[in-house]
């Protein structure tokens, strides 16, 4: 009894089944095809690549925003007069656009490594496009209303260019064996050489990009200056509402050298601590006042301010997603917290040999206190118990007069001038934003004397960054997280730097070289395949995926040999080959009955 092998052999291919599946909805195996992709599913291919790339780039600005993000939440309240988190639903909608995106570019290099045509499923069209306009939407948006938060994407790449760096030549190296299967694969044409061209110049840039990376924590150890001090601003608000005793008194639990407050002047000449323009979001005061609550907070007089509650808007609200982990002690305290006065500040800070630092706030110019804002001030301070020294003064209006009625205040400034100009004016110390505390400035600052202090610090990577720069100090929502920060994040010197950059770029190249090398032996060797072998598996029993590998590779060798189109060639591998197998198989099943 004859056996006979069959020729055309199928093996379930369930990755290349579900890869062809999800991207372009192709499940069945007659439906995939390995002809060149449309130009129209190219187009489609970069705008998805296009789509990563600025998805990439945003992802990127609201993971190092989070030192800001309450910054954002309050322009958003004096636009809205509403309090939300508004980073909540973007960055939702970010991680779930990026990590769309990004399947969908693997399973598009997928396709192109394995010789698929790519053919991206209308739906997958519709919800790139509108991910790709939602984001440029975005970025028109930020750049409209919080346009000077683009500075901590080039500030954090200080921090984490040397990592990114690292990366992104990880990736190109490994985007290798896609680029170097194309060049091997195709015949030698424009395409290949613009490919081949454009693959080498990123690689080549990326080799040389450390040459342009500059980090203040690429420096030698023991130049690390002292570990910058913590100033509680407007107390620890993320523990406890902001402005109060309770914030306070959480901030110097968390072993700050300073306490920082906003700080207006009421009606009556009552110096008070208090940040936004009126009273409406951190009091009750659409409940006692509903008449007066979008009035300016310095038309109330004492009286009226202290008969508002300060604490209960921060359990309501939960600005900072702190509530849950505070104790019941802690918010039956809140709940009964008032606005603090300058002087309840200054008693606490003297009783606790802390220094104080303020910005006070000019009243309007129909206030009565309008004239004698800095007097009242002044007033307070002379009153207080505390040392002279260990207030910082920073409005710039009638400094000379202040000077001279309280000599002992250390001078501040928000303003960054000049160092003969800061010595002319008596200025000690800088309040500088960290988009402004450039390293070489805080070395030419501290070299005069003038001491430095960055605004806001709430991230441990740019406390780690400032610290590397050489500041004096920092201000920060978040004193109870830059308390574990014992050490900058990462330090190493130049020489340890050029090492790891020369190590990586030589690593890279071997494995560039090797898998070029592969690709082209192994497309080269099924090239030069022999059609007569697959013939012969008709009566010499193969597994299925040997036989698979040599049909391809007869395909291929026929079409290099100038089958000029799909039905010729359909012709002759299905009636030709056929045929010959089948003649094949019957003198040897002959031969064997006469044996």
């Amino acid at each position: 009894m004859v056996k006979h092998q069959p020729l055309q052999v199928y093996e379930r291919q369930l990755c290349l089944s579900c890869l062809t599946g999800i991207y372009g909805c192709r499940w069945k195996r007659y439906q995939r095809s390995h002809d060149d992709s449309s130009k129209w599913e190219c187009s489609w291919f970069f705008l998805l690549c296009c789509s990563f790339l600025l998805l990439l780039v945003w992802s990127y600005f609201w993971l190092e925003a989070r030192n800001d993000y309450n910054e954002f939440n309050w322009l958003l309240y004096n636009r809205s007069a509403v309090w939300k988190d508004g980073t909540v639903p973007i960055l939702a909608t970010t991680l779930t656009g990026f990590t769309y995106t990004a399947f969908l570019m693997i399973l598009a290099l997928c396709h192109i490594a394995l010789g698929q045509q790519l053919n991206l499923y209308w739906i997958h069209k519709i919800v790139v496009l509108a991910i790709l306009l939602t984001t440029i939407t975005g970025v028109v948006s930020v750049d409209d209303f919080w346009q000077d938060e683009w500075d901590i994407v080039l500030i954090s790449l200080q921090f984490t260019g040397p990592f990114l760096h690292i990366g992104a030549l990880a990736v190109v190296t490994a985007l290798g064996w896609v680029i170097a299967g194309q060049v091997a694969r195709v015949e030698r044409s424009r395409l290949q050489v613009a490919t081949l061209v454009i693959y080498v110049s990123v690689l080549l840039v990326l080799y040389l990009v450390p040459l342009f990376i500059s980090s203040p924590c690429i420096m030698d150890r023991s130049k690390l200056s002292p570990r910058p001090a913590v100033i509680g601003r407007r107390g620890a608000p993320m523990l406890a509402p902001e402005h109060t005793i309770m914030s306070f008194s959480k901030a110097l639990q968390q072993k700050v050298t300073a306490l920082e407050a906003d700080v207006k002047i009421s009606l009556d000449g009552v110096p008070f601590l208090m940040r936004d323009r009126t009273l409406r979001r951190t009091t009750n005061v659409d409940k006692l006042f509903p008449a007066r609550q979008d009035h300016d907070a310095s038309f109330f007089n004492w009286t009226e301010i202290r008969s508002l509650n300060a604490g209960l808007w921060f359990l309501r609200d939960d600005p900072y997603w702190t509530v849950q982990y505070m104790s019941e002690k802690d918010r039956n305290r809140t709940a009964n917290q008032t606005v603090c006065s300058l002087a309840e500040l200054l008693r606490l800070a003297a009783r606790t040999n802390r220094s104080v630092i303020f910005s006070l706030r000019r009243p309007p110019p129909q206030h009565p206190r309008h004239q004698l804002w800095v007097s009242d001030a002044l007033k307070v301070i002379q009153r207080s118990s505390i040392l002279p020294e260990q207030v910082m003064w920073t409005p710039d209006w009638y400094r000379k007069k202040v000077r001279a009625a309280v000599p002992l205040l250390q001078q501040t400034s928000d303003e960054k001038l000049p160092v003969a100009e800061l010595k002319e004016r008596g200025i000690s110390t800088l309040t500088l934003h960290y988009s402004q505390a450039r390293a070489q400035d805080i070395r030419q600052f501290s070299g005069s004397n003038v001491s430095v202090n960055v605004y806001p610090v709430n991230e441990p990577w740019l406390y780690s960054l400032m610290w590397c720069s050489g500041v004096q100090s920092v201000s920060s929502d978040a004193p109870h997280i830059l308390k574990k920060v014992p050490n900058p994040i990462w330090i190493m010197s130049a020489e340890e730097y050029g090492l790891i950059w020369i190590t990586s770029n030589l690593i890279s190249v071997a494995i560039v070289i090797g898998i070029f090398i592969f690709q082209k032996w192994k497309m080269s060797g099924m090239h030069s395949y022999n059609p007569e072998q697959i013939m012969l598996s008709a009566v010499v029993r193969r597994p299925s995926r040997d036989v698979n590998l040599m049909k391809e590779k007869l395909i291929f060798s026929e079409i290099n040999n100038g089958v000029g189109s799909t039905d010729e060639l359909s012709m002759y591998t299905g009636n030709g080959l056929d045929a010959y197998a089948r003649d094949d198989i019957m003198t040897t099943a002959r031969h064997a009955t006469k044996l």
